[in-house]
């Protein structure tokens, strides 16, 4: 049978079964244990002649054995081992070729090592499927990171979708970003996207990368993330972080930054396993792309955050308006502000409209460390008198004599209160049960500020 394009409607059906596939939740620290799961290749191609006169599964069972045999001393380590293309024929086809052949477990080296010694290669190359079912392979138990080592020297062979499946069960939080070790594997970048590819020449070389995974998994990396000001100087702070998976998207560490009585920035212990991509919640936000985290050391990000505030003001009104804050270039809504608050921007220009009476709009240049302030006059109000229910629109009368709509009269009302800002304004009104547009009503008024106005259309 083979293994096609349905790898994605399988997938969701065992998240939907699996507790251990349930959406991930943010997580503020590194969890003490892991677990690793080493899904072996077990093909026909595997018997090929690799290096120094041994095969492929010669080569990765002998360095994968002395591997194994040196994590007993870990007590926070649980493995398995998952083996697939190796219990059929080649001519067979068979697609759905896999099998754990050692569950995770306390102290289970010693099966590993002889079920290795058993294996060996004859079919063809399932890598999806295998890591579908290897999705069920990981207790559900919390407080462990699950890893995954794919050891393959061929690509996938069963019309499936490795990459797309592994970054859905990472997104599940299923595992962490996968190793694959390609041995002499032709073509092998194209797993790149399924999860951090090594690519290995010969025997030395996958015992380095092997040993280099395996490294990655145990070591203690952390992070400051420094947010500097127009000056260059980390004294931005108090703005969420996010560290995003970098090939999910999905939040993976997410905090408040704090700086200390010295000025100092949190440190805060990160997976180096994944990739990531940092967003500072600024607004609009500053995402950083595939940020560089070194394995076993502490690492420094800065990020350039200048702010500036925001504020558009308007005397003797007690209820507020809304202000809408806008890119330039796309027009893009990023935020809406009342007016008399003070809000915080990226140092930048913008677009603002206030969302008065008529609505008024301006660009506007926020600088570091600055405030920009916007004013508005005092508005009036103005009563409107249509004797009658009706259909009819205000407009505002511009200088060069143009007009511009404002609002709608309620077709429900005969009595409109309406607050405006300072200005000339015209009314046009027709009664709903009027014998045509020629009973329409004009009547044009200015308004100055704080003034009341009371005003009859049809006197």
């Amino acid at each position: 049978m083979r293994y096609t394009t349905f790898s994605i409607t399988v997938l969701l059906i065992v998240a939907a079964a699996a507790p251990s596939l349930a959406q991930r939740k943010v997580q503020q620290k590194v969890p003490d244990r892991t677990r690793i799961l080493f899904l072996l290749d077990g093909s026909g191609s595997m018997m090929g002649i690799w290096h120094n006169g041994e095969s492929r599964i010669e080569v990765a069972k002998r360095i994968l054995t002395r591997l194994v045999d040196s994590l007993r001393a870990n007590e926070n380590l649980e493995l398995a081992l998952r083996v697939y293309g190796h219990r059929y024929a080649r001519q067979s086809n068979n697609c759905q070729d896999t099998k754990l052949e050692v569950p995770f477990g306390p102290r289970n080296h010693d099966q590993i090592i002889e079920k290795l010694k058993e294996i060996v290669p004859k079919g063809v190359t399932p890598i999806t499927y295998s890591l579908l079912q290897a999705a069920t392979d990981f207790p559900t138990s919390p407080g462990y990171r699950n890893i995954l080592i794919l050891i393959t020297d061929g690509v996938e062979s069963c019309e499936g979708d490795p990459c797309a499946t592994s970054i859905e069960l990472q997104r599940r939080g299923v595992f962490l970003r996968p190793f694959i070790i390609g041995l002499g594997l032709q073509g092998g970048k194209a797993l790149e996207c399924a999860g951090q590819y090594f690519d290995s020449g010969n025997s030395s070389s996958f015992n380095k990368v092997l040993n280099d995974a395996i490294q990655t998994t145990f070591s203690t990396t952390s992070v400051s993330v420094e947010l500097l000001d127009k000056d260059g100087n980390p004294d931005e702070t108090n703005i969420d972080v996010s560290f995003l998976n970098g090939m999910t998207g999905t939040p993976f560490y997410e905090f408040v930054h704090y700086l200390d009585s010295k000025g100092r920035p949190d440190t805060v212990n990160i997976d180096p396993v994944n990739s990531y991509t940092v967003v500072v919640n600024t607004v609009p936000p500053v995402v950083r792309h595939n940020v560089n985290i070194v394995n076993g050391r502490h690492n420094v990000i800065s990020i350039p955050v200048p702010q500036g505030n925001l504020i558009v003001k308007q005397d003797g009104r007690r209820a507020g308006f809304q202000v809408v804050v806008r890119t330039v270039n796309d027009h893009r809504i990023i935020n809406t502000q009342m007016a008399n608050e003070t809000f915080r921007y990226l140092a930048g220009t913008y677009r603002i409209e206030t969302l008065t009476l008529p609505r008024r709009q301006f660009e506007v240049v926020i600088e570091p460390d600055k405030t920009r302030t916007i004013e508005l006059p005092t508005p009036g109000l103005v009563n409107i008198n249509t004797v009658s229910q009706g259909y009819g629109s205000l407009f505002e009368i511009l200088e060069d004599g143009t007009e511009q709509w404002v609002c709608h009269l309620d077709p429900s009302r005969s009595q409109h209160s309406l607050t405006l800002l300072p200005g000339k304004y015209k009314v046009a009104f027709r009664v709903r049960d009027s014998g045509g547009s020629k009973y329409t009503g004009i009547k044009v008024f200015e308004l100055s500020r704080g003034q009341t106005l009371n005003l009859s259309v049809f006197e």
